[in-house]
């Protein structure tokens, strides 16, 4: 097992009979449990390839064990893999629509995290990195990157900080602009 940006990579035996390796992944994902303390993620099996039906019951095995959602499964296949990231998305839209979202660390530079939905991040945004959001943004840390809520055209939106260091910060098609002193006036974009 070995996490990934998604979720995790899972490296099977090829040679082991499909129910021993089903005892197996069972066993490795109990004993694991607390860790993934009921995430939602993706799974790739490298090693091993199975039928539509085997990789159904492995992933249910897997989060059944680990008490974990395997929203998708991710294909090393380019265009395979384009489709599970579609579908992760979506599912995450879907779960995420009615409250909003948290993202749990800090934003590094060249990350994009876009949201459909109000999220608040509990850790900083660096510089060179991006949120974009259909509602609010609300960072516990310090903003340094780009933030932009109401994408969709919310001018209701917030976007609120403990800190504020901003690249660029807008609201629907305002941008907001830094003036002597630390604060923020507001300056529609043409």
């Amino acid at each position: 097992m070995k996490s990934s940006r998604y979720g995790i990579v899972l490296y099977l035996d090829s040679e082991m009979p499909y129910p021993d390796l089903l005892l197996a992944v069972k066993g490795k994902f109990e004993a694991s449990a607390h860790f993934f303390d009921h995430a939602e993620m993706t799974v790739e099996f490298v090693g091993r390839t199975f039928t539509k039906e085997e990789e159904i019951q492995v992933v249910e095995t897997i989060e059944e064990a680990a008490k974990v959602r395997i929203l998708c499964i991710i294909d090393k296949d380019g265009s395979t893999e384009k489709l599970h990231k579609r579908v992760l998305d979506e599912s995450r839209k879907e779960l995420h629509a009615k409250d909003g979202m948290f993202y749990k660390g800090t934003l590094r530079g060249r990350q994009i995290l876009e949201s459909e939905s109000s999220i608040v991040i509990i850790g900083d945004i660096e510089e060179g990195a991006t949120v974009v959001s259909k509602g609010n943004v609300v960072v516990t840390g310090t903003v340094y990157g780009t933030v932009i809520a109401g994408a969709g055209g919310n001018y209701e939106a917030v976007i609120a900080a403990l800190h504020m260091s901003p690249g660029r910060l807008k609201i629907g098609d305002i941008r907001l602009k830094p003036v002597i002193g630390g604060s923020y006036s507001w300056a529609r974009l043409l």
